[in-house]
């Protein structure tokens, strides 16, 4: 199976939620936010600099339980990033 390319609109919405992901984990690690939501820290690493713009739901909502965050609110704010 061929992967479609992403389009330039697709990367800008991976690296605005790859900056969202390191504002929300703060202080905390990269580490320790990957094991805590159950992948690896090259996982969270790929996501958080736009290499990897388009991670599984279930991904997300790992990282988001991890982060404190609702799924909702993490959409919110990845939309309010891109106004």
């Amino acid at each position: 199976m061929v992967r479609t390319p992403l389009t330039p609109e697709e990367r800008e919405r991976g690296e605005r939620f790859g900056r969202l992901l390191r504002e929300a984990r703060g202080g905390r690690s990269m580490t320790e936010v990957a094991a805590e939501a159950g992948i690896s820290a090259e996982t969270l690493r790929k996501i958080e600099t736009g290499r990897a713009p388009t991670p599984a739901f279930f991904t997300v909502a790992a990282l988001a339980r991890a982060l404190g965050l609702s799924m909702d609110e993490l959409a919110q704010r990845c939309a309010l990033a891109g106004v």
